[in-house]
């Protein structure tokens, strides 16, 4: 304590650019906090470009994990090596925090939790979006009765398909992708975070078109074959009672439905988009008209990295908010709700988490 957290970040792929951004902006206002130490890539030349704009070392994968001046590896692999990275950074006794979903299989994420908890480190993982002033304010309204007892919820993510814009789309159809498994980890912690954990499922899914063509980048007009269902939809039960509809696609072309609604007795929220960090929220109250509320809690103007920072606040002992438990409760939903699918029955969904504190509104992490 009273120390930065020592970062080392393991990929430099397209979302590592928003981390840096979020950790230098850190470093220059609140420099207690996080600071980056080191950085590693499969591609050594990138990892040598980067550690040079950021003044850090590069280094092997197997070098970070290890070193002594990492305090905490941040994982943005793809999330086929998720597991295998965390594991080994666990191995050394690093926390890790890491892109999301914490790993491709219940399993392996399963693996990961026993290990950091039998090693007695942190692990942490995105959407960290929660944490922002948008999700935040919402989940104040409602601890807070605005809406009365919360009944039911919609969550909405319709797109024509990740290939009209990224160049290089084909993990986005292959088993592992998918809009539920892609997408469904920002709507589905939101929807945890808000209404708390979920008992069990029931869903359905299709699969309408069995390739897609990329449509920019130096691939553009290749065929890429569509090996996973999408389009899924389904009903979470939340243990409290609540009911949340969730319509995840890949297959429509525009919707003017909220991302996502909560209801109550007394009223209804619109909450921002769970992809961003802040964001309106509106509240309509019964007999009332709607309007938009203040920013309530949060952290205010944050970014990708601020649930890292938030571990790194945290006191030892008390459950970190962007936590490895809470991502795996909501991989083990989206799983459930894909064997729903399959099936064509309800599915229990075995684990369980805690609903995260809310955060306080703030504009640093503290």
């Amino acid at each position: 304590m009273g120390q930065p957290l020592r970062v080392g970040i393991v990929g430099l792929g397209a979302i590592s650019g928003q981390y840096l951004s979020t950790f230098a902006r850190l470093g220059t206002a609140w420099p207690g906090v996080v600071r980056l130490v080191a950085v590693a890539d499969l591609d050594a030349t990138r990892a040598a470009a980067v550690a040079a704009e950021q003044g850090v070392r590069a280094l092997t994968v197997d070098e970070l994990t290890t070193d002594p001046e990492v305090d905490l590896v941040l994982n943005l692999t793809v999330p086929a090596a998720h597991a295998e990275i965390a594991l080994q950074a666990i191995a050394a006794g690093k926390d890790v925090y890491g892109e999301k979903p914490l790993a491709a299989t219940l399993e392996e994420a399963r693996a990961v939790l026993a290990a950091g908890r039998a090693a007695g480190v942190r692990v942490g993982c995105a959407p960290d979006t929660v944490l922002g002033a948008g999700v935040q304010t919402a989940r104040a309204a409602i601890d807070g009765g605005a809406i009365g007892e919360p009944v039911a919820a919609t969550a909405t993510m319709m797109t024509p398909g990740h290939e009209r814009w990224h160049p290089n789309p084909d993990f986005y159809y292959q088993p592992g992708g998918g809009p539920l498994l892609d997408m469904g980890p920002y709507y589905v912690t939101t929807l945890v975070t808000l209404l708390g954990p979920v008992a069990s499922v029931v869903g359905t899914a299709s699969h309408t078109r069995g390739t897609r063509t990329i449509g920019s980048g130096p691939r553009q007009g290749a065929v890429i074959p569509v090996d996973v269902d999408t389009h899924v939809t389904g009903v979470l039960r939340h243990a409290s009672g609540a009911l949340s509809t969730l319509v995840m696609s890949f297959d429509s072309v525009a919707t003017r439905a909220s991302e996502i609604e909560v209801h109550g007795q007394a009223g209804s929220l619109v909450v921002p988009d769970p992809n961003r960090f802040d964001g309106d929220v509106q509240l309509h109250e019964l007999g009332g008209a709607w309007r938009t509320l203040p920013p309530g809690a949060g952290y205010r103007d944050a970014g990708r990295g601020y649930g890292v920072a938030d571990l790194a606040v945290t006191p030892p002992g008390v459950p970190v908010r962007a936590s490895g438990d809470v991502a795996y409760h909501v991989l083990d939903i989206m799983t459930s709700l894909l064997a729903s699918a399959g099936s064509g029955v309800a599915v229990t969904v075995e684990s369980t988490c805690e609903r995260p504190a809310v955060v306080p509104l703030s504009d640093a992490p503290h």
